[in-house]
């Protein structure tokens, strides 16, 4: 399948939560990921990674070329571009709300960082007004014919109005002990294993199932220290998927982080198999 096709898939995965978080908490009551730096601007680069910033709109941030035939000119963002020419407040919007002020915007998950801890939201938006521009701004999107099909049945639906459908999911909450490792997975994993994190079939035919995190319960925490660090799984496997996401943004996770959803996950395999 096409990559923004699968992208697309992928975007529209959801499923139910037990949890209700849609009633906002008090930013005091918000995790916040571990500060390795006390420069605001180093913190945000590491987010940029471990969230997947990297990945999208590639290393140096300067966007990449998601087009595919039927589906329209469809341009990951230039973020070097895109921080030059917004202010902070926009930026802000566009990534924890999916605002933007000219247009909607298009498979950004926005709905991933709607929980963002305020002091994390500044830090990225401070690294991201640090890059110098670069590379060219992209044209803006286009829809073709199989994505306005996609459109009209509902199959798809831009950033806002994704994150309405997933308003109050999210991971079971297993209690303050596990709210730091609930928080990062909610940022991070659910965009592929599900707002549950059931996990799912294949989005695609060539693509690898995304399975039920609950298996993590069957690790001990040595080798998903050695998975997040290296992207080796237990026993010296590669995963198709999961061991270049590991080594391209979980390997940024400090060691407590890794500790944080190593035990809430295995305390999820545990309590709601």
């Amino acid at each position: 399948m096409p990559r923004i096709a699968a992208g697309l898939v992928v975007l529209l995965l959801s499923a139910c939560s037990a949890q209700d978080d849609a009633v906002p908490k008090p930013a005091a009551e918000v995790p916040q990921f571990e500060r390795v730096s006390a420069d605001p601007v180093e913190h945000g680069k590491r987010l940029a990674s471990v969230l997947g910033c990297t990945g999208c709109h590639e290393t140096e941030l300067t966007g990449a070329d998601w087009t595919e035939p039927g589906m329209g000119v469809l341009w990951t963002a230039n973020l070097t571009q895109s921080a030059a020419s917004h202010p902070p407040e926009e930026l802000r919007a566009m990534i924890a709300e999916g605002r933007r002020p000219d247009r909607a915007l298009m498979d950004m998950p926005s709905y991933l960082f709607t929980s963002m801890h305020a002091g994390d939201l500044d830090a990225l938006v401070a690294y991201l007004t640090t890059l110098e521009p670069a590379g060219k701004v992209h044209p803006a999107p286009t829809i073709g014919p199989q994505l306005q099909r996609m459109i009209d049945d509902g199959e798809w639906v831009d950033s806002v109005q994704d994150i309405e459908r997933k308003r109050g999911k999210g991971p079971p909450d297993l209690g303050p002990e596990h709210a730091l490792g609930r928080h990062i997975l909610r940022a991070t994993c659910v965009e592929c294993h599900g707002m549950d994190l059931r996990g799912s079939d294949a989005p695609f035919p060539d693509a690898p199932a995304r399975p039920d995190l609950r298996i993590v319960a069957a690790y001990d925490e040595a080798d998903f220290v050695k998975l997040m660090r290296t992207g080796e799984a237990a026993g010296g496997r590669k995963l198709e998927l999961m061991s270049a996401v590991a080594r391209r943004r979980y390997a940024e996770f400090t060691d407590s982080e890794i500790s944080a959803v190593y035990h809430y996950l295995a305390e999820l395999g545990r309590s709601d198999p």
